[in-house]
């Protein structure tokens, strides 16, 4: 699932097309241009490079390469993977959160969709508002999204609540 959710283009492959389109379409929906709209642009690479193609910049990772790679570092140290994938999503997220201000509201929510081919603004905004908002402002502290991911991608007991899952089995 994580991984046909980092497929911007929808061809089927993740490759660097989908790192191209997702840092050109996060920066055109944020309206960032100059130095930040580069150092963005940067740090979108560096993330996809190091936690979605590994070893450095590749051109193309298959689903079968993707899943491989994170179950054989599940399987070597749990403890060890789930820092790494707490780490990933503090990155990534700190690219996303475009104000800084370690909240995401809804129209960065689905900004941040949109940029990794995600357009269904209805489902994303019902995903938004399932998880933990904050009523005094209106967001998602960062803390929580990337709490929720790594839940998705590291956590075995099924009986917890995994609100990433509860939104590609909606169509995400």
């Amino acid at each position: 699932m994580w991984y046909n959710s980092l497929d911007v283009n929808h061809d089927g492959k993740v490759s660097v097309q989908d790192v191209q389109e997702s840092k050109n379409k996060f920066t055109i929906f944020h309206e960032l241009v100059g130095e930040k709209a580069k150092r963005v642009q940067v740090n979108f690479e560096d993330w996809w490079n190091k936690y979605i193609f590994g070893t450095g910049a590749k051109k193309e990772i298959s689903e079968s390469e993707f899943v491989e790679k994170l179950t054989e570092a599940y399987k070597k140290d749990k403890t060890a993977f789930k820092r790494e994938m707490q780490e990933c999503f503090d990155c990534i997220y700190a690219v996303l959160d475009a104000n800084k201000d370690r909240n995401i509201d809804l129209d960065e929510f689905i900004r941040s969709f949109k940029a990794f081919g995600h357009e269904n603004e209805a489902l994303v905004g019902k995903i938004f508002s399932k998880s933990n908002v904050n009523p005094e402002n209106e967001a998602l502290p960062v803390r929580d999204i990337v709490s929720a991911w790594v839940t998705f991608v590291t956590e075995e007991d099924s009986d917890v609540k995994d609100i990433i899952m509860e939104a590609f089995s909606e169509g995400l």
